[in-house]
């Protein structure tokens, strides 16, 4: 069975999230991974690059939707191509694997072409707590 959940229930489960990512005292990270997304919170493949979120990461989710504040653009460690997302908090903690991509993703990069060497920027992320 598939849950419908009212707006404020939507918006506690998108500030859960938000608290964990900041829950390490610091700035959380976007992680750029290229080759099949593993299981959640699996074993990743590549890094291509570490993006660091904004701490605290998004102001309280508003309409089911978490909006995150600023992302800062870093330099690609590796080439290949993004195909997923992990967020974690500044202790490496596992929190989320999510989306990436020019559109339709969680996370919307530059580009998904990753250049060693090249900056990765990524600019819009917004999570969406949905009914069915």
């Amino acid at each position: 069975m598939t849950l419908g959940l009212n707006t404020t229930t939507r918006n506690n489960r998108l500030n859960q999230i938000k608290t964990a990512i900041d829950a390490g005292g610091a700035a959380g990270f976007l992680r750029v991974y290229d080759g099949t997304r593993p299981a959640t919170g699996g074993t990743a493949t590549n890094l291509l690059a570490q993006l660091t979120l904004s701490y605290p990461s998004a102001p309280s989710a508003s309409g089911g939707t978490l909006t995150f504040s600023a992302i800062t653009s870093a330099t690609a460690g590796a080439t290949g191509t993004a195909t997923w997302g992990r967020i974690v908090d500044s202790t490496g903690a596992f929190v989320a694997d999510c989306s990436v991509g020019t559109s339709g993703a969680d996370y919307i990069l530059n580009t998904t072409t990753i250049t060693s060497g090249v900056q990765v920027s990524c600019t819009s992320a917004v999570l969406t707590e949905g009914n069915p």
